[in-house]
C-alpha cells in the first residue's frame, strides 16, 4: 500500500497550514458559486403535471406540501424495472429524518421521483424502511421534460446540458449507453409563489453527491474514496470502481 509518507510533527503541520490555505480558498469560491446559483433566473412552470403519490393524485404545487421551496431528487426506477439504481438507493439510504426535519425548518420540502408505478415504489420503499415523500411519474412528461429519461422517440436527447454528439466530443457518452428508455439522476429545485411553481436550478451527474455525505467524509481522509480514479494510486491494493452504491465489490488491479 503507498501510505503517507512518515513526517514531524512540524513537517505536518507546515503542510497542513498550506493546505488550510486552499481549503479556504476553495470555501470562499464554493460560497461565491452559491450566491451565483441564487441570482440566476427562474422558470414559470406551465405544464400541469400530474404525479401519484400515497395520498393519490397530486400536482407539482401539491409536493410542496405548503412550503415555499421544494427540492426533488430524480430517482432512477423504471417502470418495468424490479428493483431500483443501486446508487440512488445508496444516496437515499442517507436521507435521514433528521435532514427533512432541517430543510423543513428552512421552509423547504424535499422528495423522490421516479417513473416506477406508486405500488412498486411502495414496496421497495417500505424494504428499505424509508420515511420520506416519493411520487410517481408515471405517464407524465416530468422525467422527459427535466431530462432524466431518455428516449429521442418523445424527446431530443439531452442530459447535463449537453446533446448526444457535445458528449461524444467530451468523451462523456457513456451516459447515454443502454436501452431506451434510459433512467438518469439528478436535482431539480422549485420556488413556490401562491399557486405558482417557478424551476430554479438543476444539477446531474457527480452533483448529485451533495447529498452523499459518505462521500464527503471519505474525502477527509487518507485513503480517500477508495476508488480507481483517485490519486496518489496506489493507496489501496483492491478499489472500488467509479459507481457512488458502495458495493462491497472492489477492482483487482492487474
Amino acid at each position: 500500500m503507498n501510505s503517507p509518507k512518515i513526517v514531524s510533527r512540524n513537517e505536518w503541520l507546515a503542510a497542513r497550514k498550506a493546505l488550510l490555505a486552499k481549503e479556504k480558498q476553495t470555501t470562499r469560491q464554493q460560497d461565491e458559486l452559491g450566491e451565483e446559483r441564487r441570482k440566476l433566473p427562474m422558470v414559470k412552470i406551465e405544464k400541469d403535471y400530474i404525479f401519484e403519490g400515497e395520498k393519490g393524485k397530486m400536482r407539482l404545487v401539491d409536493l410542496f406540501e405548503g412550503r415555499q421551496q421544494l427540492i426533488i431528487y430524480h430517482f432512477m426506477f423504471g417502470p418495468t424495472w424490479d428493483k431500483a439504481c443501486p446508487s440512488c438507493t445508496a444516496l437515499c439510504d442517507e436521507s435521514s429524518e433528521g435532514r427533512l426535519r432541517h430543510l423543513h425548518g428552512r421552509d423547504t420540502t424535499m422528495a423522490m421521483v421516479a417513473r416506477a408505478p406508486l405500488d412498486k415504489i411502495k414496496a421497495y420503499k417500505t424494504a428499505r424502511g424509508w420515511t420520506f415523500p416519493w411520487y410517481s411519474s408515471f405517464g407524465s412528461d416530468f422525467n422527459y421534460d427535466f431530462h432524466v429519461t431518455l428516449d429521442e422517440k418523445v424527446a431530443p436527447l439531452e442530459y447535463a446540458y449537453r446533446t448526444k454528439e457535445e458528449h461524444e466530443k467530451a468523451g462523456t457518452v457513456y451516459w447515454f449507453e443502454g436501452e431506451r428508455p434510459l433512467e438518469l439522476p439528478g436535482f431539480s429545485c422549485f420556488l413556490r409563489d401562491g399557486d405558482s411553481v417557478f424551476h430554479t436550478y438543476s444539477t446531474y451527474s457527480r452533483g448529485g453527491e451533495v447529498a452523499i455525505t459518505s462521500y464527503h467524509l471519505l474525502d477527509l481522509t487518507a485513503l480517500g474514496r477508495q476508488e480507481v480514479w483517485e490519486a496518489p494510486k496506489g493507496r489501496v491494493d483492491h478499489p472500488y470502481p467509479p459507481i457512488p452504491s458502495f458495493a462491497t465489490e472492489r477492482l483487482l488491479e492487474k
